[in-house]
């Protein structure tokens, strides 16, 4: 199964501007991610899949506007697993894999001890319940797995783009904290 789609998200600027407004985020830049974005085209029809790349990332700024394939659910379902909840999140400038050594430039939850609200799988009832997650990282994930046991992940060709982008669009226009909007098509 092959679990990146043949193209990048064609989401207009219009259309992100529009999602933006309606949640109320004025900063100049910003992060749109769309679970579900290729439900229709990519995995089981008219089904968020998880594992792989079905998902969609916008960034948009005064001067940019570009699309990323990306994954905003866990790799795969197990007990207790996180899902990010649709909402609108600050993240913060950081490194990710930090566990493991020095990791590398990715975003990370400005939230005070960086916890966000997540839906944890319950394998015995196959149903979710609310929770808290921590360290939802935005981050690049790999080309045999999405690599994400609850954060978002970027398909790793595409991540020194993304990554480089966000960077030097919230240098330019001075932003300590950028907002992500997680939307559901």
């Amino acid at each position: 199964m092959k679990i990146v789609p043949p193209s990048k998200p064609l989401q207009s600027r219009k259309e992100t501007e529009r999602l933006l407004k309606k949640a109320g985020i004025t900063d100049q830049v910003a992060l749109v991610g769309i679970r579900g974005y290729y439900k229709n085209s990519m995995g089981e029809r008219n089904r968020n899949d998880i594992g792989i790349y079905d998902d969609g990332i916008f960034i948009l700024s005064p001067q940019a506007y570009a699309s990323f394939n990306a994954n905003t659910d866990p790799s795969r379902l197990k007990p207790a697993v996180a899902t990010l909840k649709a909402g609108v999140y600050r993240y913060k400038k950081g490194r990710h894999g930090i566990s493991r050594g020095a990791g590398y430039p990715a975003l990370r939850p400005a939230t005070q001890g960086e916890t966000l609200p997540v839906k944890r799988y319950n394998a015995k009832t196959d149903s979710y319940y609310d929770g808290v997650g921590t360290a939802i990282n935005i981050h690049k994930g790999s080309y045999t797995s999405t690599s994400s046991a609850g954060c978002q992940t970027v398909y790793p060709s595409q991540w020194d783009a993304f990554i480089n982008l966000v960077y030097g669009e919230m240098n330019r226009y001075g932003q300590k904290t950028i907002p992500y909007l997680l939307a559901e098509y």
